[in-house]
């Protein structure tokens, strides 16, 4: 029997109870004011963060606008009441129902009401980005049972034995828009007009592609709920732009900016050195997270015939020798990725298949190794000397039995007498030193591989049109993956432009795991699909599985602070504070 409750969670019961005062990992006694200063690279000209059109400044979502439910980050998917004071869904989600706070107010004063909601959804839909109508499309009908209470009905999803289990959460997070202001703009058109939303900042001011200024909003109607204390303490919100990374750091070793995330483990390791780290007024700081790593790795297209057989990819795997490129290129900072869903639970990585996984995977045999089933995916290990003469060994020994052969120095198919040869696109520099580091790699087993760097709007293009050999692509993780699996893995989005599915997998059990991750109603169910759906993916040597860097690296100075206790999911630094007025 469906009731409203203060919170909902995508498996189980949500952390924190009724009447919680605050996130574990904020501090709610931090001071509210000052100023903090950030970077942003490239450039802006809209302020509608919602449209394909246009490239929107930097924090607009996070700071300007709202939605019905706040995240936990203490928690894999749960969702507490933020415009919606509670949220009401059956156990099989075929609708869910918000109420509104009738204090909820918008920037200028005006109450956030149902027709609020309602026209946020079908503007979002019909005019918002493409993910947005994918969602908002399972809404078949909407009911208004009072003056403050919204009532979505959810399709039943093609082929299933329910709706997506997903998209109340989904609805919780859609961001709620005034249509008193915007249905007098022309939403699908770029525009620097000020936004309106409902959240704690508002734009002060902007300098258009260079700079955008939030003020706390001194009336905002949200700053005593639960899910907002300890949290948006800066009175201010400074973001400048610059041309790119090296500028941008610069920048920072003078102070014109106080709070910078560093990805390069070659700057973080060697480069910041300067006076004020050396004498503590700027801070280097590691936070560990428990979100999955996500997989990094060199995509094989599976559209191309060169990567139509596994073995050759398996092959071209081992040729890739990690110990020595961590070494030599990122001063052995990074860990090798193991799984789709490394660093969590969710991994299958050292874990036996479990009596659920198995009985997933029973219908599917041969679409799992025996290896991977028993114990997870283990990467080959490479040479830190850089040999790697056993990895060249085992790929020759592969691309034999495959029907390759060394002829005149360059290893051929025997059927066809074609050399095994093959293109890596890459867009950026750092892309294209690792892509030449491998292609030299591979030339040792007297392999041809062609590096070529382009342009961003073409390198975006082609990998729209799947057109390409190999690529690099980094696919985020999440603590619970959902609808966007489809997406990325589904036999469906192979054949989709423009989907997230490079390496072209169509495996029936693939699709039938995804499944199995949305219909789930426990989290052990969850976790047990999950895991399945990472060792069906790892035995298909789709990509060669790179790195990643077990902490979130941070540089900051002294006057950002930040509570003892980060988050799951890593720093956040809407809960940063200073002591300076």
């Amino acid at each position: 029997m469906a009731e409203p409750r203060h919170a909902i969670a995508m498996h189980g019961e949500p952390l924190y109870p009724p009447g919680f005062d605050h996130f574990a990992y904020v501090n709610p006694k931090a001071p509210k004011g000052g100023v903090v200063r950030y970077a942003a690279t490239g450039t802006f000209d809209s302020l509608n963060p919602f449209i394909v059109r246009g490239t929107p400044a930097v924090g607009l979502r996070e700071h300007v606008f709202e939605s019905l439910m706040a995240r936990s980050y203490d928690e894999p998917f749960s969702l507490y009441g933020l415009l919606a004071e509670t949220i009401e869904t059956p156990p099989d989600r075929s609708w869910v129902a918000f109420r509104l706070r009738p204090e909820a107010r918008f920037s200028d004063g005006t109450p956030v009401t149902i027709d609020d909601v309602v026209y946020s959804l079908e503007t979002l839909r019909d005019k918002g980005r493409p993910n947005y109508k994918s969602y908002f499309s399972k809404v078949t009908r909407i009911e208004r049972p009072d003056a403050l209470t919204v009532k979505f009905l959810i399709a039943p999803e093609p082929g299933a034995s329910g709706t997506d289990r997903e998209l109340p959460l989904i609805l919780g997070l859609m961001p709620i828009i005034p249509k008193h202001v915007y249905a007098k703009r022309q939403f699908d058109r770029s525009s620097l007009e000020t936004p309106i939303g409902s959240g704690p900042y508002t734009v002060e001011s902007i300098k258009p592609g260079a700079r955008i200024v939030y003020r706390l909003n001194q009336q905002y109607w949200g700053r005593n709920l639960a899910v907002n204390r300890g949290q948006n303490n800066f009175a201010q919100l400074l973001y400048d732009y610059y041309r790119d990374s090296n500028a941008s750091f610069e920048a920072f070793k003078t102070g014109l900016y106080d709070a910078r995330p560093e990805s390069d483990p070659g700057r973080w390791t060697s480069e910041f050195n300067f006076p004020a780290v050396r004498d503590g007024r700027v801070r280097k700081v590691a936070f560990r997270t428990s979100l999955p790593s996500g997989m990094l790795g060199l995509v094989f297209n599976t559209r191309r015939p060169v990567f139509a057989d596994r073995q050759v990819r398996i092959a071209l795997t081992y040729l890739f020798d990690f110990d020595w490129v961590n070494r030599t290129l990122y001063h052995g900072v990074y860990a090798r990725t193991q799984s789709y869903f490394d660093n969590s639970e969710l991994s299958s990585h050292g874990r036996p298949a479990s009596a659920a996984e198995r009985a997933l995977l029973a219908p599917f045999p041969g679409a799992v190794t025996p290896e991977i089933m028993a114990h997870g995916y283990d990467a080959p290990v490479g040479d830190p000397a850089g040999q790697n003469r056993t990895g060249r060994l085992k790929a020759l020994e592969l691309l034999r039995k495959a029907g390759y052969e060394i002829r005149a120095g360059r290893l051929v198919n025997v059927k066809t007498g074609q050399p095994l040869a093959f293109e890596i696109l890459v867009a950026t520099p750092s892309d294209e030193r690792l892509a030449l580091t491998y292609a030299s790699m591979v030339r040792r087993a007297v392999i041809d591989a062609l590096v070529r760097k382009v342009d961003p709007s073409q390198y975006q293009g082609r990998l729209d049109a799947f057109d390409y050999d190999m690529i690099f692509f980094q696919w985020l993780g999440s603590l619970s993956p959902g609808n966007e699996q489809s997406f990325r893995w589904g036999s469906q989005a192979a054949d989709e432009t423009g989907s997230y599915n490079y390496m072209g997998a169509k495996e029936t059990a693939i699709d039938a795991m995804i499944s199995a991750l949305l219909a789930a109603r426990s989290r052990e169910s969850f976790v047990a699909a999950v895991r399945a759906l990472d060792r069906v993916l790892l035995s298909g040597n789709y990509v060669i599985p790179l790195f990643y860097s077990p902490d979130q690296w941070v540089a900051l100075w002294s006057k950002v602070k930040y509570p003892e206790r980060a988050s799951l999911y890593g720093y956040r630094s809407d809960t940063w504070w200073t002591d300076e007025k």
